[in-house]
Formats: structure tokens, C-alpha cells, sequence
């Protein structure tokens, strides 16, 4: 009983990434100590298949509960302090940079490496930019949509120090997502639910074997479009916020760079 325990709260934590801006579901697995499980269940799944299920049915309802709890504060804050709280979003990110480029480079860091995170981050940020003029700031939220940031969610599993949540913001679905999980909203949960499975399902074996043949120029990439979605979510309006609120803009940014920088340090400590 004490070790469920330990996994379902385990399981809360990593689900606490899959929400927070700047944290990812599939570092805090690595913190735990259960990512590469994770991976090589996914990778295998008929493999001690009766085994591995309950071994993970405690994370899974740790993470589902942490997910739900979390989405109540989430939903309140972005919903009245809006620019204050992507300010902490920012500094989230900010925080986990330095252990997502020494993650890129444990295997070594190469010039064409370095060239292709640049071209990658310029493309993308062109990309987003023109992506946000066209969908004004918001996609339109439908089951397909849903769909996507499922699948972003699930991306945020198989690839640690990736935060889903960031391109969730861009899209203008974040605060919308919390309020469906708050309230138990099934035209959200379910195509939420489709999306992590089949991007999890279908891309643990791809991504497991890229990581293994070009490790390096795949962190990079990743690298890149960070830093592009990144400044994509950094407010532009501050109207009505006054003095008291553009200090509390500098407050949380740094407290989520502190809070970013823990997490990859516990990352490192521990996987």
C-alpha cells in the first residue's frame, strides 16, 4: 500500500506538467525515476503487459487527480490576472533553459547543431507569427483542435524538458482547456484524451529511434521552436494593471524562473 501510495503521488506530480507552462510531464517521469519505464512500456506493450499495467494505474490516477486539481487554480488565476500570470508562464520556461541545452548537449554539441536550432527557431517564430495573425490569437476549440492539443500533451510525455503547455497558450486554448477539466467537460476530456493516446501509442517507437540515431540535431530542434513559442506568449497588453501590477509582473517572472530552475535541477539530481 505504501509504495501505491508513493506512485500516486508520484503520478500527481507528473501530471502537475502536463498543466504548468515551463514543466514537463516527461521530466518530472525522469525525476521519478519511471520515464524510461514509461517509454519501454510504450515501446512494448505486450510485454509483461499485466505486470506494467498496475504498476502504472496508480500513476495514472496520481497524474488524472493532479491534472484536475491543479486546473481549479489555473483557471481562476489566468482568468482574472491574465498578463501576470503568463508572466510566470515566461519565467517558467526561462528557468528550464540552461538544463534543456545541457540535455541537448550530453552527447555533444556540434556547429550544425548550433545552425540548425537558429534556422529553426527564425522559421518557427516567422511561422508563429504568421499563425497568430491568421487565427487572431485563438484557434477555433472543436473536437479536432482538441485533438491537437492532446496530441501536444502526449508529445510532452515521450520528450522530457518539453512543455506543451506554452504552444497551449499560443493557441488560445489553455485557460479554455483548465475550465474543461474543472468542470468535467467531456467534449474536451475525451478528444484530450484521443489525441495524448494516439500521439504516445504512435510516436514512442519513432521518437525512441531518432533519439538514438541523431539525438543531438532533435534536442536542438526542439530547442529552437521553445524559444520561438516562447516569446510568443510574452503579453503585449497591460492595460489596468498599474504600478502595483507591473511589479508583480517582475515578482512571478522571476519566481518562475526559480521555480524552472529547480525543477531541471531535480531532474538532474535524479534521473
Amino acid at each position: 500500500m505504501r509504495d501505491w501510495v508513493l506512485r500516486f503521488v508520484k503520478g500527481m506530480f507528473i501530471g502537475s506538467g502536463f498543466i504548468l507552462p515551463g514543466v514537463s510531464g516527461g521530466a518530472l517521469a525522469a525525476v521519478f525515476g519511471i520515464y524510461e519505464r514509461i517509454i519501454t512500456f510504450l515501446a512494448h506493450l505486450t510485454k509483461n503487459f499485466k505486470e506494467n499495467v498496475l504498476y502504472f494505474i496508480p500513476v495514472g490516477l496520481g497524474g488524472i487527480f493532479g491534472v484536475f486539481l491543479l486546473s481549479f487554480a489555473v483557471s481562476f488565476l489566468l482568468g482574472t490576472y491574465t498578463t501576470i500570470i503568463l508572466w510566470f508562464f515566461v519565467g517558467c520556461i526561462i528557468g528550464t533553459v540552461p538544463g534543456l541545452w545541457q540535455e541537448a548537449g550530453k552527447h555533444g554539441r556540434s556547429s550544425s547543431d548550433k545552425i540548425l536550432m537558429g534556422i529553426t527557431f527564425v522559421v518557427a517564430l516567422i511561422l508563429l507569427i504568421l499563425g497568430n495573425q491568421k487565427i487572431n490569437g485563438s484557434v477555433d476549440q472543436n473536437f479536432f483542435t482538441w485533438i491537437i492539443a492532446g496530441a501536444l500533451i502526449g508529445l510532452g510525455i515521450i520528450v522530457p524538458g518539453l512543455s506543451p503547455s506554452n504552444f497551449l497558450v499560443y493557441m488560445g486554448m489553455y485557460q479554455a482547456m483548465s475550465d474543461g477539466i474543472k468542470n468535467i467537460d467531456f467534449s474536451v476530456l475525451l478528444p484530450l484524451a484521443i489525441g495524448g493516446l494516439v500521439c504516445v501509442l504512435g510516436l514512442s517507437k519513432v521518437m525512441d529511434y531518432i533519439f538514438s540515431v541523431a539525438y543531438s540535431k532533435l534536442f536542438h530542434f526542439i530547442l529552437g521552436v521553445v524559444f520561438a513559442s516562447t516569446i510568443m506568449i510574452i503579453p503585449l497588453d497591460y492595460s489596468g494593471i498599474g504600478a502595483f501590477g507591473f511589479v508583480m509582473c517582475g515578482v512571478l517572472c522571476l519566481a518562475g524562473i526559480l521555480l524552472g530552475r529547480f525543477m531541471s535541477q531535480l531532474e538532474e539530481r535524479y534521473k
